[in-house]
């Protein structure tokens, strides 16, 4: 079934939507969910709070790609319950990684302090990926937005891993220089 249908399914309320779209992308959004939290059952319940989320969602909004809709829900909520999971234990894994990654572009906690910051953030970090050529900005959506292992992307991109952590490493130099270029971070 395509997307225009599922949609309108949503639209129409109609009930079938939540099983199409879990059919259609379950096991996509399950793998994002299983890269950020590593845990199949954590996973599986971000996943059906995707999809009622979703159904709370549309209407009114009538996503342009319902496959990166869904996966930014569940990214999301995969994230807060990752969050909720550790705040009490700070354990290692892959989101720890990945921010500490990234911490090195941005300059601390307090830069991004209203909402309209953090939203020109968001969008000025989509223009630079959206800038990289096709291969660099995949790795690093991999690797920042669904926070794949260094070694599944090594492997997805037929790259060794010291390429991978190499390519990474300039991306987020160049992310940096990106950023202060636009005044949202100092030197």
């Amino acid at each position: 079934m395509n997307d225009e249908k599922i949609i309108a399914m949503f639209w129409a309320r109609d009930a079938d939507a939540i099983t199409a779209a879990n059919q259609k992308y379950g096991g996509y959004c399950l793998s994002v969910a299983n890269n950020i939290l590593r845990c199949q059952e954590d996973a599986e319940e971000c996943v059906n709070d995707a999809l009622l989320s979703a159904w709370n969602a549309i209407p009114p909004q009538r996503p342009a790609n319902l496959q990166m809709f869904l996966a930014k829900i569940t990214r999301n909520l995969s994230f807060d319950r990752f969050k909720a999971r550790t705040a009490q234990k700070r354990g290692g894994g892959e989101i720890d990684l990945v921010l500490d990654e990234l911490a090195e572009c941005l300059a601390g906690e307090a830069d991004v302090a209203s909402e309209y910051e953090y939203r020109e953030l968001g969008r000025c970090i989509r223009r630079f990926v959206d800038s990289l050529p096709a291969r660099d900005s995949r790795v690093f959506l991999r690797r920042y937005f669904f926070n794949d292992p260094v070694a599944e992307i090594s492997a997805r991109f037929g790259l060794t891993e010291n390429h991978v952590m190499v390519l990474l490493s300039r991306t987020r130099k160049k992310l940096r220089l990106y950023l202060q270029k636009e005044g949202l971070i100092d030197e």
